[in-house]
Formats: C-alpha cells, sequence, structure tokens
C-alpha cells in the first residue's frame, strides 16, 4: 500500500502542486493543501487507488480550500500600484504572471474553484458541479461572475496594451 502511494506522490505532485497555487495565490498554502489532501488520501489509499485517486485528491483540496475560506473569511488587500524593489526581475512574463495572480485573489473561494475547473482542468460544466458537490447551474453562475469580476478588474490580462495606470 505505501509503495503505490509513495509512486502516486512522486508522479503527481507537480500537476497537483500547480492546482493548489491557483486554488490558494499562495505558495505556502498550497503546499499546505497539498499536504493536507495527501494526508487525507492516505488514509483512504486502499478503497481510492483502483479508481481515479488524483481526481479524488484534487475534490479533496477544492474543497479543503472553502472550508479554510470559510473559518477564515479573511479579505486580502491588494495594493493598486505594487512597490518596485531594487533587483526585481520586469520581464513581460513575470508581469503578466502577477496579474493574472491579482486577478484571481479578487474572486471568491468558489469562483476562483470553478475557473481553475473550468480552464485550467479543463473539465465540463457538469464535471466540474461533480467535483464540487454542486449544480451545473452553481457552476454556472460562479464562472459568470468570476468571468465578470476578471473582465472588470484585469483588463491588461485581456488586452496587454492597456496602461491601467491612466484609468
Amino acid at each position: 500500500m505505501t509503495e503505490t502511494f509513495h509512486e502516486f506522490v512522486v508522479h503527481r505532485t507537480p500537476a497537483l502542486s500547480r492546482t493548489a497555487y491557483l486554488l490558494t495565490g499562495d505558495h505556502h498554502l498550497a503546499e499546505d493543501l497539498l499536504q493536507g489532501a495527501l494526508a487525507r488520501s492516505y488514509r483512504h489509499w486502499r478503497r481510492i487507488r483502483d479508481g481515479d485517486p488524483e481526481a479524488y485528491v484534487r475534490r479533496v483540496m477544492y474543497h479543503q480550500q472553502v472550508s479554510w475560506w470559510r473559518r477564515r473569511r479573511l479579505t486580502e488587500r491588494l495594493e493598486a500600484q505594487p512597490t518596485d524593489r531594487p533587483g526585481d526581475d520586469h520581464s513581460e512574463s513575470t508581469a503578466l504572471r502577477l496579474s493574472l495572480v491579482n486577478a484571481l485573489r479578487g474572486l471568491t473561494p468558489r469562483q476562483r474553484a470553478v475557473i481553475v475547473l473550468r480552464f485550467y482542468e479543463d473539465l465540463t460544466e457538469a464535471q466540474a458541479a461533480e467535483v464540487l458537490g454542486c449544480s451545473v447551474g452553481t457552476v454556472k453562475r460562479h464562472g459568470h461572475d468570476a468571468i465578470r469580476r476578471l473582465r472588470a478588474t484585469a483588463l491588461d490580462l485581456i488586452d496587454p496594451t492597456v496602461d491601467r495606470s491612466q484609468q
């Protein structure tokens, strides 16, 4: 049992870690989220190993992220203009990545989960609803609200030529 679980962790951690980061927007929280999901999965490994263990771990991560949010209800404060520090890399890809992270932070955990499931994991609305344990209509609503919020707050992701400092 331990050997197959170890193989699963070694092979699937990079992909699961990326998903955890997209859900949390923070590397440390992503590590905690993934570690907790793997710990829960290990307890049930005999039951889930013959099915789709990766889907099980992802579902645990999605639910755990929403549970954390409900318990803490912390509000994140984003600066309109991040302060520059000497030596920072200001390449175009870094700026785009930061814009994406800031845009995702502006979403609720449910909205973020729907966006990750639909556009990063490439699941259908029905599959996302199954993973989240909700109706397809709820997935559609959260997805619609998330895209509307992203369009309103992340213009530089839609059109990189937009200069937000003049708005």
